[in-house]
């Protein structure tokens, strides 16, 4: 059952993106005193009495203006309340009821989403007589609450929660596949090269695709999702004020994948922006495969592949476990292949070592190598289990966890992967002392 969704939206400057920080916990949107700084959307994962869910902070939305940068804010929101399952509506309790808060509200009113109306930027006990101007929108309770001050989040976030959906939702044991990399570099035409239809727009032209769209797709048999990300980007060009407070986002369409295919263009290597968008799915524990279109543009000579797949892992040194594919989207070359590495990518990242045989690997990689010491004192694995899946977490049961480097950690994990594969997916180590086993 995937994560319920919660859109923030209002007009510009009611106070959305510190609402949206308050409630992540961390500064994760832009925030400053301009109309406009929130661009794009943003996503958090938040939690509100152990219900997980995913909110979006959306750029201001301003109605009546053909100006194509808050024209384009207007659509990203739109985007989001369509997609989520609740919508926060919020006002701004100090400068009233206005015409822009009345428009919006009829936008919400179209979307027949249940929306929570904050009315916000009210710091005492006794409410202004504006806010009660609110109810004349029409479109439930208004609710005070002061977000820079963390004024009645609990009773706004209560009210969310009430309204995320019940009912299950259908089963898609499809295999969600997320194609994402730079502007430019031929997302949208190996879905279409896949699929044999032209379902995203390809163009010349870099960031066509604002939205992630996805297409249900068979593959020998096999059912998959493809998830074009063409929306990522580089930062906009702003002011340093701004951008001292931008931070990378990672965008939904990774969260929801198994497997992320990175693409990147042969003729410019891995670049810094391949870098970061590579380190998004890899923070997420997705499966990562690494496609180098246009190899075709490419003079080769013997060893050329092979020494272009060091260069990547020298550029890429945290997900060397990453599969390198070089293919050319416009002639075909190995698209075919993709797929058949997509499925073996999943299957890794859903494998389940037996207890007894992890074990057994570690006790005899101890014999090979002996645990590193601090002070006289050696560390000693006692247990090793899997506990989970999608992408793999062993629990270690150690003596002091202080005595564990980083290096023979690292040790480990090769241990496993040789013995296992693991080809494409991160794996993930926890080591705890007895009687943490909660704290998994």
């Amino acid at each position: 059952m995937p994560k319920p969704t919660v859109a923030v939206v209002g007009r510009p400057n009611v106070g959305k993106s510190t609402f949206f920080n308050k409630i992540a916990g961390r500064r994760i949107s832009i925030v400053q005193d301009t109309p406009g700084v929130t661009r794009d959307r943003i996503y958090a994962q938040c939690q509100w009495r152990n219900m997980d869910f995913d909110m979006i902070d959306t750029g201001g939305i301003e109605p009546n203006t053909s100006e194509p940068i808050p024209a384009m804010m207007r659509e990203q929101a739109q985007i989001a309340m369509d997609t989520c399952d609740v919508i926060l509506f919020m006002v701004d309790g100090k400068e009233g009821l206005t015409p822009a808060d009345r428009e919006v509200a009829q936008m919400l009113r179209r979307t027949g989403k249940k929306v929570v109306l904050a009315v916000n930027k009210i710091d005492g006990k006794d409410l202004p007589d504006s806010f009660y101007d609110f109810y004349e929108l029409g479109i439930g309770e208004p609710m005070a609450i002061s977000s820079a001050n963390m004024l009645g989040l609990g009773e706004i976030l209560d009210e969310i929660v009430e309204g995320f959906p019940r009912a299950e939702y259908e089963d898609d044991d499809s295999i969600k596949l997320a194609v994402i990399g730079k502007p430019n570099v031929g997302k949208s035409s190996i879905i279409n090269r896949l699929t044999g239809e032209n379902r995203v727009i390809v163009s010349d032209v870099a960031g066509t695709t604002r939205d992630s769209i996805d297409t249900p797709f068979t593959f020998r048999g096999e059912e998959y999702t493809l998830i074009d990300t063409a929306g990522i980007r580089r930062k906009s060009k702003v002011s340093q004020e701004i951008e001292r407070y931008s931070v990378i986002r990672a965008l939904a369409a990774i969260e929801r994948s198994d497997v992320c295919l990175l693409m990147i263009d042969a003729r410019d290597g891995v670049t810094e922006q391949d870098k970061k968008i590579a380190g998004l799915a890899h923070e997420a524990g997705k499966g990562i495969i690494v496609a180098v279109n246009k190899w075709d543009l490419i003079e080769k000579e013997t060893g050329t592949m092979k020494e272009y797949s060091k260069r990547i892992e020298r550029e890429l040194p945290f997900m060397t476990y990453a599969p390198h594919m070089f293919i050319s989207v416009l002639t075909g070359q190995r698209v075919d292949k993709v797929m058949d590495m997509v499925k073996a990518v999943a299957e890794n990242r859903a494998m389940r070592i037996p207890t007894g045989k992890l074990n057994s690997l570690v006790a005899d990689a101890m014999m090979m190598k002996q645990p590193p010491a601090d002070k006289g004192k050696r560390l000693k694995i006692y247990y090793t289990t899997q506990v989970a899946v999608k992408p793999p977490l062993f629990s270690f049961q150690v003596n002091e966890r202080r005595l564990v480097h980083f290096s023979y950690s690292r040790y480990l994990e090769n241990r496993i992967r040789q013995a296992y594969g693991f080809e494409g997916t991160s794996i993930k180590f926890v080591f705890r002392e007895k009687g943490e086993e909660e704290q998994i």
